[in-house]
Formats: C-alpha cells, structure tokens, sequence
C-alpha cells in the first residue's frame, strides 16, 4: 500500500465491482419506502425524505441494536410480492448505475412470510425483482457486444441468532409452537426451516439461491446453536457467510469457521482486538488473535469488511485509520469492501472504495486484488466454468480500465 494517484471517484465508477454483502431491507430507496407506507396506511417518524434521514436513517447509532432498529419500517412494508419485487429490482438497478456487476442481496425471508406468502413465494419475488433489472441491463450494446462484463446476482437466505415474538408474526408463531422449549434450540430450529426452504427453493423452483447467512446479536447467541442448520446446509452444496466478529470478540470469528464451516465472515471487526477476547482458557490474546488472522489468510477465508457501517456501530472506534482493514491487507487476508445496508448507512460499494483507497493509501495493485478477491469468491449461482469465464470478463475490464492509468507496461494480468 503505496498510495493513491490516479484513482479518482470516476474510475471507481467505472470499474466492474463485487457486493458480496448487502441487506435488502437495509437498501430500501427512502422515497419507496414513503410510497409503500403510504399505500399501506402505514405512519412513519417522517413523511419526507430528508425527515427519515433525520429520524431513522441517521449518520451515527448507538450500537448494533440501534442500528438494527432502522430496519423495521423497511420490513413492514414488504408484505407483499409485487412490493419485495420492487424494492429488489430498484436495488439491482441502483447497483448496476455505480458499475456494480454482480451483487449478492441478502434478507431475512421469515420478516416477510405471512399475507398468503410462504418462504417460495418470497425468495420467487425478490428473484423477479432481480431478474428483471438483469435482462435490461444485459441487452444494452456494449454487454451484448462483449465489450462490458454481464450483470449477474445471487441470492443469501439470512438466519438469525436471536429473535422474540415481537420481531415479526412469523417468529411469534414459531416461539409460541415451540413454547416448551430451550429458547437457544428454538433459535437452531429456526435456522434448520430456513436453510430447508432455501435449498428446495434452489433445486425444486430453479432460484438462483447460491447460500445462507447467520446474523443478529452475536453476544450470549453463540454460533455452536446453529450447528445443524449449517451441517444441513453443508449436505445441500449451499454456500455459508456468518457475521461475526461485529459486536463481539475474535471468538466468535473462530466460532464461525469452526462450529459453522464459514466459507466468508461478515465484517470481522474485532479480528485483531486481543482485548475483546474474553475466554479465560487463552493466556496469551495477542499471540491468539494473530495465530486467528493467519489461519484466516491461510484458508482464503474472505471478509466481507463494510467500514462505513462499522464506524456507525463502534464507538471506541473514532477514526477510519483505526479499522482493522489495513491489518487484513498487511496479513494478506482476501478481503471484499462491502456497503452492509445502503441506505441506512448512507453508502455505495464506490463511497467504499473511495474512503479505503484514501484513508489506506490503496495502490492500483491493492484495488485490483480487492475487486478480484470479491469476484473470486463470490457464490456465484452457476457451473464453475461458467463462474471462471464470467470472473475472467470482469478482470479483463478491470485491467482495461486501469493500465491506462498505470502506464504502458507496468500493468500485470492475473
């Protein structure tokens, strides 16, 4: 990591990006968000635009669960199909106007069953939502002419750690069905439905859900709860991301890989914070957390590293230099700049990149490996083949676009 020259916000632009974390009800538009509600009869703590950025779309929160607040209103407006397909298709297109060439939206299917819909039919409306901004962006001249890499997109079903029967009607129903029961074994059960629909909404409807998330409160919610919907998901062939690492200790990054066979980590913020780990067994946390970050480095675990949105969650951290993303660049980690939610943290995949090649003092060759690393280990929904020859269009426009800037020679295929 050298420096910056040359990467202005237009070629940021222009270069073909990965999101490999993306919320879908944290990217609603805010002004569909209004029409939604509108439609539904539904109030919020603003009828405008720039009063929801005021009042729920704030620039910083208290910590996770205020964070996790913001998303209520999105979730409670998406009731329907015709509504999760807009929102989807809005957020495939406002992704493809920044350069964005394949995105993996992520949702929670269980905020949004009920109404007659069933985990199919939500998993089906986000697809046609998606689908659709896919056919339109890849009749344009340049994609079909091969001259710009296709636009393309998977689907990641998210489980949750914790829930209570207020979260939505579907988890109220779940909790009372199951009443009799440990809390911490509801949370599996929950988890084991949902990886369930998702590997039937893949191999029986042809849905294009390439894997299975786990998020929500990570402190007192171990991983270890969900070991069988994981091991499930193992034996489907789904693909696993496990946020981890965000509001808890370099444990729960362990936790993941271990107990869950993570093939990604969300955010993995404490990875080097030896003062969050707070097992008694581990005398030495220093000698711990770098022995964590090589076994990741070693086992091309990527981290889907979201900066905006941990800056909003983290107190103690007080300035970007301090995130842990230059350490995981320094050790060689394959990383992914991701925007977490882009509406309620404010962002876009290119506002990402700008602020790590800025504040990391990024070269051409660490923004190359980035965007690669984000291809690469994508879930794509596809044949290998296929998967290999659509990365190799999307670094064969990278290179195009950055040898200029470069210069003559000094570029270096991969």
């Amino acid at each position: 990591m050298t420096g910056s020259a040359g990467m202005d916000r237009d070629l940021l632009l222009r270069l073909p990006k990965p999101e490999l974390h993306v919320h879908l009800d944290g990217s609603i538009r805010p002004q569909t968000l209004l029409e939604l509600a509108a439609e539904m009869g539904m109030e919020l703590p603003s009828g405008t635009v720039d009063g929801l950025y005021e009042t729920v779309y704030k620039e910083t929160y208290e910590d996770l669960k205020d964070y996790l607040r913001s998303f209520r209103y999105s979730y409670l407006v998406m009731r329907d199909p015709e509504s999760i397909e807009r929102v989807s298709y809005e957020l495939a297109v406002d992704n493809q106007r920044e350069g964005v060439r394949y995105v993996e939206v992520r949702f929670a299917p269980q905020l949004h069953l009920g109404g007659g819909m069933d985990y199919i039919d939500v998993f089906g409306a986000v697809s046609r939502g998606m689908d659709r901004a896919k056919r339109e962006f890849n009749r344009r001249p340049e994609v079909e002419g091969g001259s710009e890499p296709p636009f393309e997109y998977g689907i990641i079903a998210c489980s949750l750690r914790y829930f209570d029967e207020e979260l939505s009607d579907y988890h109220g129903s779940f909790l009372k069905l199951h009443r009799h029961t440990d809390p911490d074994t509801i949370f599996g059960l929950a988890s084991l439905e949902l990886v369930g629909a998702a590997a039937r909404a893949r191999d029986q409807y042809g849905l294009p859900v390439v894997g299975v998330d786990l998020a929500g409160a990570e402190a007192g919610y171990p991983a270890a709860h969900h070991r069988e919907a994981f091991a499930k998901a193992q034996r489907c062939f789904l693909k696993k991301t496990v946020h981890a690492g965000e509001a808890y200790g370099p444990e729960s990054i362990f936790q993941a890989i271990t107990d869950l066979n993570a093939d990604r980590i969300g955010h993995g913020t404490s990875l080097f914070n030896a003062g969050a780990v707070s097992d008694p067994t581990i005398k030495d946390r220093e000698a711990y957390v770098e022995a964590l970050a090589q076994y990741i480095a070693d086992r091309r675990i990527t981290v889907e590293v979201c900066l905006t949105s941990n800056m909003q969650i983290t107190p103690s951290m007080e300035d970007l230099k301090d995130h842990p993303f230059g350490r995981m660049m320094e050790h060689r980690i394959s990383v992914a700049l991701c925007t977490d939610n882009r509406t309620v943290s404010r962002t876009t995949v290119t506002d990402e990149l700008l602020r790590a090649v800025r504040t990391f003092r990024l070269d051409l060759e660490d923004l190359k490996n980035v965007l690669v690393y984000g291809f690469k280990r994508s879930f794509y929904p596809g044949r290998y083949s296929e998967k290999r020859s659509y990365v190799r269009k999307c670094i064969d426009h990278i290179e195009k676009l950055i040898e200029p800037v470069m210069g003559g020679g000094r570029g270096q295929r991969f």
